[in-house]
């Protein structure tokens, strides 16, 4: 398996971890010091850039933030997780580039549909993912994921992008 079939398939696993909610080997596939982030239209056409300074949607500095999401969903202590919802993720265009640290720099394309409350709707965009190689497999040591349809009339959490 070349470099990039290896990412794909890195890739539609940790889609697959989400859709059947195995929290375990999902959060597996992030780095420790991964920061996950889902910026804020600014305006049509802009987002905004720095999360610590501007509004975000969602943003965890590292992988804690997953994790405490992980947690309140685990023990019901999340509202807006009750009933889970059932996601489906599909991602398309994956599209790969070296860094000069030695980790890729992925671009991809996604569409999640969800069900909850009898109710569908879906939400997409784009996603940049940082992966450094981790045995024969990779790890996420940032996802910025930048959602176009951004009117959100439901809830929105990490399982949705």
């Amino acid at each position: 398996m070349n470099r990039q079939q290896s990412i794909e398939q890195f890739l539609y696993r940790v889609a697959e971890y989400c859709d059947t909610q195995e929290w375990d080997a999902y959060l597996d596939q992030f780095a420790p010091e991964c920061e996950f982030h889902i910026p804020q239209w600014k305006g049509e056409h802009e987002i905004t850039t720095d999360p610590k300074r501007e509004m975000s949607l969602m943003y965890y500095a590292d992988r804690t933030g997953i994790e405490d999401r992980v947690f309140r969903i685990r023990t019901g202590k999340s509202a807006a997780c009750t009933p889970m919802p059932r996601t489906l993720h599909l991602i398309a265009n994956v599209r790969c580039s070296d860094r000069e640290d030695g980790q890729v720099q992925v671009r991809v394309n996604w569409v999640t549909h969800f069900h909850r409350f009898g109710e569908s709707g879906h939400f997409f965009g784009t996603a940049d993912y940082t992966l450094r190689e981790a045995g024969e497999s990779w790890l996420i040591t940032r996802k910025h994921t930048v959602l176009l349809n951004d009117r959100i009339d439901s809830v929105l959490d990490f399982y949705h992008v």
